[in-house]
């Protein structure tokens, strides 16, 4: 076994948690658009027709289904919403519509012989060559860590819009459920949302490209090398800080879809996203009072690595 093995058995697992991760944001998205009472027009799939990458127009799709738009609408919209309600399926689309060729590296990588020498044992021979090198993977798990450090800012800034009053659209201030009397000591998701800027930002650092900073070694015999297990741990890591971004930004999400509900004047949510908002409540309860919101985050966390939640047909 070599380097190579390894590389590929930590990307098995980074395109894995990728793929839910891609879904699981589109969701989010859905859950926001309602909170922030977006323009669901935005995902119409005429526009998509006009620019018609596959995988952003499946995210647009998917998030019609969430939506329900094909139902009775809201009699009113914004004409525009920020970029990060409007723009989600041309953030997220980048990642599926890479999914298939990132898969391709990997698979062929999985299924071939990366030893060297290789023994031809049929006509006796040693082949010497060098199929350790991990360029396929290297290059793959670079890429892959910024189009998921993308989603990382894309939830970052739909959090942002939730919890500020100047563009949240009469939600209270950091989403806190606290009543008017008892708002003014009240933090609501204040920290969470600081919280996720800070795990943004580093994953937005780790996107530097590891492939590229090879080093020479053993009198320079190993003169070129691929840094994919680097890239690959970095991909993780930045994995795992867009899953507590996540983490964070459904938990705000729901908080806000919870606060719209209380409302006279409320609607009723689309089918997908009912389910999953009395899901959530089931396991978090609404921020009314302010409480130590780690434990949550922390289970919401491990809903997110077990793949908890249903969203929808692939």
């Amino acid at each position: 076994m070599n380097g190579t093995a390894v590389m590929t058995g930590l990307a098995c697992q980074a395109f894995g948690r990728a793929e839910y991760l891609l879904r699981l944001a589109t969701r989010i998205t859905a859950l926001n658009v309602v909170a922030l009472q977006g323009n669901p027009e935005h995902f119409d799939e005429r526009l998509f027709a006009a620019k018609p990458h596959p995988g952003q127009a499946q995210v647009a799709a998917w998030l019609r289904q969430d939506l329900a738009i094909d139902g009775p609408a809201a009699p009113l919209h914004r004409l525009q919403d920020r970029y990060s309600l409007r723009c989600a399926p041309h953030v997220l689309g980048v990642l599926a519509d890479s999914l298939g060729w990132l898969r391709g590296f990997i698979e062929t990588e999985l299924n071939s012989a990366n030893d060297n020498p290789i023994i031809d044992a049929e006509d006796e021979r040693v082949l010497h060559g060098g199929h350790f090198y991990g360029g396929h993977i290297a290059f793959a798990m670079d890429s892959l860590k910024t189009l998921v450090a993308n989603i990382a800012d894309l939830l970052d800034r739909q959090l942002a819009l939730l919890v500020d009053v100047r563009y949240n659209h009469g939600l209270p201030s950091n989403l806190s459920g606290a009543p008017a009397e008892r708002a003014m000591i009240n933090h609501g998701f204040k920290a969470v949302q600081i919280g996720a800027s800070a795990w943004t930002a580093e994953a937005l650092k780790l996107t530097m490209p590891a492939s590229v900073f090879s080093r020479s070694t053993e009198c320079h015999n190993q003169d070129k090398v691929s840094m994919g297990t680097i890239a690959a741990r970095d991909a993780l890591r930045v994995l795992a800080l867009t899953e507590q971004v996540a983490a964070a930004t459904l938990l705000a999400a729901n908080q806000g879809v919870w606060l719209r509900t209380q409302a006279s004047d409320a609607r009723s949510l689309p089918p997908r996203l009912a389910a999953m908002h009395a899901q959530l409540l089931g396991e978090f309860a609404p921020l009314e009072e302010d409480r130590a919101l780690e434990p949550a985050l922390r289970h919401c966390l491990v809903r997110i690595g077990q793949r908890h939640w249903e969203l929808g047909d692939a």
